[in-house]
Formats: C-alpha cells, sequence, structure tokens
C-alpha cells in the first residue's frame, strides 16, 4: 500500500455523505445465506443495493453531490450520461430536489432503465454508442443550458456518496463483532469500490478490498496489476451492461492503487449462474452487473475458504425477459 499521496477522498468525506443521505439513502442490511457459506467454505455477508432507492447503489453518489450544488446554481438543472443505474439515481435526486434532469443514454441501454429513468421526470437523449462520445454530447448540453454535469464516477463527492456503502458494511460487521477478509464489489468506473475501500480500510486496514468485473472488460484487474490506468479489449459483448466503462476513471484508480485494491473476473456464464443463486437463496433480484462480485465467489476466483467475505450486490435493474432467462 502507498501513503505516499493525501487520497482525495477521506472518511471524514464519507461521514458528511452519510449525513447527507440520511433521511433518503436507504440503510441496505447485511444478509446471510447457510446455503450459500456452505457451498463456498466462507462466512458471506451481502450488502444488497438492489434495496436501495432506484435500484441500485448508484443514488447514494448521485444525491451526495447534488445536495451541494448551491441554491443559485439550481435553476439550470443536471445533465448526466449513463447506461441506466446512474441515470435513474440522477433523475431520483433531481425529482427530491426538484431540479430539471437531462440523461444521456445509449440507445441500447435496457429498455426498463430508460423507461424508469423517465418516470422520475428527467428528459433522455439517446445517442449511438458505437459512434458518438457520451461525454461530448453531455458537455455541450450542460453548457448550453447552464446545468451542473453530475458525472457517473470520477468526482470525489460521488466517490463520498458510494463510500456510504462500506462505512455501513464496517458499521454492522462492528457490531456483529466481526471482521472481513475480504470485501468485493461490482466495478465499472470504480467509483463504488474507491469510496468503499476508503471506508472498510478505515476501520479495516487488513481487508482485502476487490473489484469483480465480467472477462474481457477487465479494465480496473489489469489497470491495477499494471500500476496506471489501462483500457479493457472488450470488443464483444457482456450480459454486465451496467459495468462496460473502457477505462478506470482517474481519481477512482489513483485511490484504488493507492489502497492496495484488487481486481477479479467472472464470465457471463458464471455471472449468469450468480443469478440465478441469489434468486433462489436470497430471494433477490440482482442484475448481471450486480451479481459478478457473487459470480467471482462462487467460481472460487477469491480463495475464500475459512474466511469472512462481503459481498456487494450493487444493482438490481433488469429487463424481466433476461432474468427469467438466466434464472430458467
Amino acid at each position: 500500500m502507498d501513503h505516499s499521496s493525501p487520497l482525495a477522498v477521506t472518511s471524514a468525506d464519507i461521514d458528511a455523505a452519510a449525513r447527507v443521505l440520511a433521511a433518503y439513502a436507504v440503510r441496505t442490511p447485511l444478509l446471510s445465506s447457510p446455503a450459500l457459506d456452505a457451498a463456498t467454505g466462507a462466512r458471506v455477508l451481502f450488502k444488497p443495493e438492489v434495496l436501495q432507492r432506484t435500484g441500485s447503489f448508484k443514488f447514494r453518489g448521485a444525491f451526495n453531490k447534488m445536495a451541494a450544488i448551491p441554491e443559485a446554481a439550481r435553476a439550470g438543472g443536471v445533465v448526466a450520461f449513463s447506461s441506466g443505474n446512474h441515470a435513474q439515481g440522477v433523475a431520483a435526486a433531481a425529482q427530491l430536489l426538484g431540479m430539471r434532469a437531462t440523461i444521456v443514454m445509449p440507445a441500447d441501454a435496457p429498455l426498463a432503465k430508460r423507461e424508469r429513468t423517465k418516470a422520475y421526470g428527467a428528459e433522455v437523449v439517446l445517442y449511438d454508442r458505437l459512434r458518438e462520445d457520451r461525454e461530448a454530447i453531455a458537455r455541450g448540453l450542460a453548457a448550453e443550458r447552464g446545468a451542473t454535469l453530475v458525472p457517473p464516477y470520477d468526482d470525489p463527492q460521488i466517490i463520498a456518496g458510494q463510500g456510504t456503502v462500506g462505512r455501513e458494511i464496517a458499521e454492522d460487521l462492528h457490531a456483529l463483532g466481526m471482521t472481513p477478509d475480504i470485501v468485493v464489489a461490482p466495478a465499472s468506473g470504480g467509483g463504488l469500490v474507491a469510496g468503499m475501500a476508503v471506508a472498510v480500510k478505515a476501520r479495516y486496514p487488513q481487508a482485502a478490498v476487490m473489484t469483480a468485473e465480467p472477462a474481457g472488460f477487465d479494465d480496473h484487474a489489469k489497470s491495477l496489476r499494471a500500476g496506471e490506468r489501462e483500457a479493457h479489449d472488450g470488443k464483444s459483448h457482456t450480459i454486465c451492461d451496467a459495468l462496460m466503462a473502457a477505462i478506470p476513471g482517474e481519481v477512482t484508480f489513483a485511490i484504488n492503487r493507492q489502497l492496495g485494491v484488487q481486481g477479479v473476473v467472472a464470465s457471463d456464464d458464471e455471472v449468469g449462474i450468480a443469478v440465478g443463486a441469489a434468486f433462489r437463496e436470497l430471494k433477490l433480484v440482482v442484475e448481471p452487473g450486480g451479481a459478478v462480485a457473487l459470480a467471482a465467489l462462487l467460481a472460487g476466483r477469491l480463495n475464500a475458504r475459512g474466511k469472512t467475505v462481503v459481498i456487494v450486490l450493487s444493482g438490481g435493474n433488469v429487463d424481466a425477459d433476461l432474468f427469467a432467462r438466466l434464472i430458467g
């Protein structure tokens, strides 16, 4: 672990975010399953962010960021770009804060995510994932409208908001008299894992914190091994539509590298098995991207036997037909 430079997000920032979110975010519980303990030989605890407002952890970061926008700047509204979960988080936060939200979404985003984003009152602007740059479109709209851009992960306030997931995990483990050996969460841009790593390591410095990614889209695993940001070569498709960011964020990667985070991967087939396991054993609806940490555990990638492991189930926004196929 490299302690040479101060972190962009501290546990005090996460404590502040927890105060901002207290009246709005769901404090999700830690769940366990005797069947999954037996299957893995580990003591496994699950953090079900599928039960969070909007069905994913993304609400936490979006609300923390947007609550800090000064009153004078709120009239311009907010603009975000997202394949779905951040979109819904921003849209719901905007509705609560009485602000206008415009979300730039890929035309191939799951219909359920597009419709739910609109249902929170946001305007959805579609773009072509292969030919257009979503960030450029969003920046253009923000400049034109005098709106605040709310990025999906590479922002200290967003990371601090997502870090409240780790803060709750640490508090609940402490209350249970348990010490985590391994804490794993899905990673796209890395905001959840970065915030979580800060919060968990503040109380449990020896805990191993890990990113979980779909095979072929493992930019965090590659980058953390190399010690510098590297893009994945995912030219194929993955059912984990929420985890397709091409390269770790600059801010998120700096935190994750400094805190000694490591990366694991799981194949789409393994993710499908995990979605089914969460449904059967935990009675939870978990989207493929939200199940990749569980997939890595079940596939034996974590060296978990005899250890206390925390798995974050990061989102549950999945099209019904895909879900039916995966659990069938």
